[in-house]
Formats: C-alpha cells, sequence, structure tokens
C-alpha cells in the first residue's frame, strides 16, 4: 500500500495550508498595526469644523463690510454699492498686473467675498471698515508696503503680485454663503 505522506510522514497539504494560513495572518497583523498611523493623519474634528462655513448675508448694510474668519485667515464680506460694481467693471479695462474682470471674481455682483491677506507677504489690509484707509482706488491699502487694490481686491499699484484671492464659496439662499 502506497504512503500518501510523501515518503517521509508529512503530509504536503498540510503544510501548504500552514504557509497560507501564516501568510494570511500575517497580512491581518500588518493591516491592524498600520491603520491606525493612517488614521491618525486625518484632519482632527476641529480642524473639519474649520474646513467650511456658513455666513449669514442679511445683516450687511449696502456700503458695509465684515471680516469672518476661515481656516485661520480673514475673509473680507463685502456688500458693495452700485457705484463700487461700476467702479470695477469699468476698471476692467485699465492697465492691471493681475488681469482678472470683475465678473469672474464674483458670483453676485453686489457681493464681493475675498481672502484678506495681501499677497506680498501675508498682512491684513486695512479697508473693511468705514474709517480706514481703502487706498488710491477705493478698495484696500496695505501700509506695511503700499500695495493698493480696488473694488474688485485687484491689485492696482504696488509690490504685492497677485490680486486677493476668492476663496470658494456657493450662495446656499439670497442672505447666506457656505465659504470652503
Amino acid at each position: 500500500m502506497a504512503d500518501s505522506t510523501g515518503g517521509d510522514g508529512h503530509d504536503p497539504g498540510r503544510r501548504d495550508f500552514l504557509y497560507v494560513a501564516a501568510g494570511g495572518l500575517g497580512v491581518v497583523g500588518a493591516a491592524g498595526f498600520v491603520w491606525p498611523l493612517v488614521d491618525a493623519m486625518n484632519p482632527s474634528q476641529d480642524v473639519l469644523a474649520l474646513s467650511s462655513i456658513e455666513v449669514d448675508l442679511s445683516g450687511i448694510e449696502v456700503g458695509q463690510s465684515i471680516t469672518v474668519s476661515w481656516r485661520g485667515k480673514p475673509v473680507f464680506v463685502r456688500h458693495r454699492t452700485a457705484e463700487e460694481i461700476a467702479t470695477a467693471i469699468t476698471d476692467d479695462s485699465a492697465s492691471l498686473p493681475d488681469v482678472a474682470l470683475d465678473a469672474d471674481r464674483v458670483q453676485k455682483a453686489e457681493w464681493l467675498i475675498l481672502i484678506g491677506v495681501c499677497t506680498h507677504l501675508g498682512c491684513v489690509p486695512l479697508g473693511q471698515k468705514s474709517t480706514e484707509v481703502k487706498g488710491e482706488f477705493g478698495g484696500w491699502f496695505c501700509p506695511c508696503h503700499g500695495s493698493h487694490y480696488d473694488t474688485s481686491g485687484r491689485i492696482r499699484k504696488g509690490p504685492a503680485p497677485n490680486n486677493l484671492g476668492v476663496p470658494p464659496y456657493i450662495f446656499l439662499d439670497d442672505s447666506h454663503i457656505r465659504i470652503g
């Protein structure tokens, strides 16, 4: 009668099973070790909470500006006057260091939403309050190095290389926006 153990008393099918079982256990163990490390790289709950904010626009009068914080940066929300809108559209044809049409920077002409950080060295420009200097073009002025922005947040004069940034935002309804 022939011996099915391969002549040495060991079953080769059992050995293959042990290799597969040990390999599978190793994969499960490695995944159990790596998963907490990968999960720790996800943003924390407080960071996720700051990733988007909702702003109520109903209390902002025409000509008024507010500043909100989004991702640790100031965001300027300005309810522009008809005169500011007309000036911004007229300035589309001006000589601009960073060319951008006003219509490309706003979703609704009366609302201008900008990241309030000067693109030169990261200062916060003046011009949000009615008593602050708004620069030569009626928008914002960075007193640190003399950058002047117009009523659409475009750089017009000074060392800043780019326009004030426009954050991603959507209108939830006529009086609420979500930034981020």
